[in-house]
C-alpha cells in the first residue's frame, strides 16, 4: 500500500490526521529526538520544507528524524534542491491560487531529472495560499497574492480545478505566521466540492482551532509555528 493510499484509507475509516510541519532553517538537527517528543500523540505525519531552504539541509533534518521516528515523513518542498531519497514521500506542489509559471509548473519540471530515478512516492498536491492577515514567506517568495478569505467561491472554484487537473489532494494553506487560520465556512465550502482528501493549515496554533478545522472538513490539519517556539 503506497501512503497516499494508507492516507485515504484513514480518511475513509473517519481518522483525523495530524501533520507536525519543520522549517529545516528552523531546526536544530542534534535536537531531533526531544523536539519529537514534544509532539501531540496524535501526530500521524511529518512534513518538512520551507519557503527558503539552503541545498542539503533539508536532507540533513530527514535523515536526523528518520532516525527517531517511524511516522511517515513527506517532503513539502519551496523548491526543488529541496528533494531528498531520504524521505517517504514528495508533495509535488503546485501554486493554484497564483499566476507564476515558476511555481505552477517551473520548479516541478526543475526536479523531473532527479525524479524520474527516485524511489520517492509523488503526491500531486494543488497549493492553495489564503490571505491570513500576514505576509507570508510564500508571499514573498513567489512574488504571489494570496486569495481573499472573503472571495469564497474562488476558492472553491481553485479547488475544484486542481482536483480536476489532477491533484490528489488539496492544501488550503493562511502561510507561516498568519494571524488567523483558514476560516472554517472556506473549509466547509470546499470539503463540499471535492472528492479528494483536504489539508488546512497556517494559523492553527491551539487544539480548539485544529478541532474547528476538523469540524468544518479538513481530513489532516498541519501545525508548525507553535512548535518551533517550543525548541
Amino acid at each position: 500500500m503506497t501512503f497516499l493510499q494508507s492516507l485515504q484509507q484513514q480518511i475513509f475509516e473517519n481518522q483525523k490526521l495530524l501533520a507536525i510541519l519543520i522549517d529545516p532553517e528552523k531546526f536544530e538537527v542534534d535536537q531531533a529526538a526531544p523536539f519529537l517528543r514534544t509532539l501531540p500523540v496524535d501526530t500521524t505525519h511529518i512534513f518538512v520544507g520551507g519557503s527558503t531552504v539552503p541545498e542539503g539541509l533539508t536532507d540533513k533534518v530527514v535523515t536526523a528524524l528518520k532516525e527517531c521516528t517511524s511516522r511517515p515523513i513527506f517532503i513539502f518542498p519551496g523548491s526543488h534542491d529541496q528533494i531528498t531519497e531520504k524521505a517517504d514521500a514528495l508533495m509535488f506542489l503546485s501554486l493554484l491560487s497564483g499566476r507564476n509559471p515558476e511555481y505552477l509548473i517551473g520548479q516541478q519540471v526543475k526536479a523531473i531529472s532527479q525524479l524520474r530515478a527516485s524511489n520517492l512516492e509523488v503526491i500531486p498536491t494543488g497549493y492553495i495560499l489564503v490571505d491570513g492577515g500576514h505576509e507570508s514567506a510564500v508571499q514573498r517568495v513567489t512574488g504571489t497574492e494570496p486569495l481573499s478569505q472573503e472571495k469564497v467561491q474562488e476558492i472553491v472554484d481553485t479547488a475544484k480545478a486542481g482536483e480536476l487537473l489532477g491533484a490528489q489532494w488539496i492544501y488550503l494553506e493562511a502561510g507561516s505566521g498568519a494571524q488567523y487560520p483558514v476560516s472554517e465556512t472556506i473549509i466547509k465550502a470546499v470539503k463540499e466540492d471535492l472528492a479528494i482528501p483536504l489539508i488546512v493549515g497556517g494559523g492553527i496554533r491551539s487544539e480548539v482551532q485544529k478541532i474547528r478545522a476538523y469540524r468544518a472538513g479538513a481530513d489532516m490539519v498541519v501545525m508548525g509555528t507553535v512548535y518551533e517556539k517550543e525548541q
